[in-house]
């Protein structure tokens, strides 16, 4: 049986969860459950329950069952992965894959068991854990199994994950339990208290998707925004700018800096000298905020940089890790 089981890596982030096999991603959906609420019943997964959120009467509610990269509720996490599991094709009780799924770094011993034992309800045969950042880091392509320092910084949706790396294991790290969703809320509240204007995150996200940049532009971009007025309660509409939403961000983002900061200072002289010259990757749907390398470049004076598919190398590295067990075990996390 054996012989026909799958090496999968599962990225299981706050708000999408992907699936990969070797160098590709199969499955790529939020993580998202609806519920009918008098039942408990699951209603969606993934994708069609990410077209459910802020949509639904309150017969059915929509949740993340991860936040913060770890799990908050871990039937419907287990249920979650279960689904997804099997609508990529890569699940059955008759040939159980093999997983390598990503945790945040510095996460509790009770953290880690609900991932594994979610990841084995859900169909695993096996489970194995592996920091995020180390993921990252081997998807992207870094000589990790060498001694010299590499640095990558995870900016995912519920966390903001920085690690120095070398010989295939995490040196020094650090994790920020803030990311996207953060920015997304800074911008919520810079509409609320400049224009009295209520916003939904999915609206707040689009806005940081259109116009949204870590830095001032060369060229400014604006768009349209719908909100709710907080008086009357009716419809509004104004127009956002990139300086506006620069502006708004500022405090998020000066936290994530220093979070990359202090993972620098926790590591070998050597290491960060590898680092000054080698620069800092950045991972994660948060890294294709407009001018991000440039803040963190400014503000660390450390080259920072930009990754190839900067979404989908988590996933991947956790999946090629599979592949290299044997050299990472050491450095790998139990449950």
């Amino acid at each position: 049986m054996a012989l026909f089981s799958r090496n999968l890596g599962i990225d299981l982030g706050t708000d999408r969860v992907r699936i990969a096999e070797g160098d590709q991603v199969l499955l790529d959906e939020p993580s998202l459950v609806a519920v009918a609420v008098a039942e408990r019943r699951i209603v969606e997964v993934g994708q069609a329950a990410g077209e459910m959120e802020g949509r639904t009467p309150e017969a059915y509610e929509v949740i993340r069952p991860l936040q913060h990269g770890v799990v908050a509720y871990y039937e419907l996490t287990e249920k979650l992965l279960h689904i997804l599991m099997r609508k990529a094709g890569v699940s059955s009780w008759l040939f159980r894959p093999k997983v390598m799924i990503t945790v945040p770094y510095g996460v509790t011993s009770v953290e880690r068991r609900a991932v594994h034992e979610a990841a084995l309800q859900a169909g695993s045969s096996e489970v194995y854990l592996i920091p995020a950042p180390l993921a990252a880091a081997l998807g992207a392509g870094l000589p990790i199994g060498t001694p010299a320092g590499n640095m990558v910084v995870s900016l995912g949706a519920g966390t903001t994950q920085s690690a120095v790396v070398a010989m295939y294991g995490i040196v020094s790290a650090e994790t920020l339990r803030q990311g996207g969703h953060d920015l997304d809320e800074a911008i919520i509240t810079y509409v609320r208290r400049k224009y009295g204007l209520v916003l939904g995150r999915a609206t707040a996200e689009k806005v940081k998707i259109d116009v949204g940049a870590a830095v001032p532009l060369d060229e400014e971009l604006s768009t349209e925004v719908q909100g709710q007025d907080q008086v009357t309660g009716l419809p509004r509409e104004i127009v956002l700018t990139t300086s506006e939403i620069v502006e708004a961000l500022q405090e998020p983002l000066r936290a994530m800096a220093e979070s990359i900061r202090l993972a620098m200072e926790k590591a070998p002289p050597e290491l960060v000298a590898d680092v000054i010259d080698r620069g800092i990757a950045l991972v994660g749907n948060g890294a294709r905020l407009r001018g991000i390398d440039r803040l963190f470049t400014k503000e660390l004076g450390v080259p920072a940089y930009l990754v190839d598919e900067p979404e989908k190398v988590t996933a991947i590295g956790a999946a090629l890790g599979m592949e290299k067990l044997p050299l990472l075990r050491r450095n790998l996390m139990n449950a």
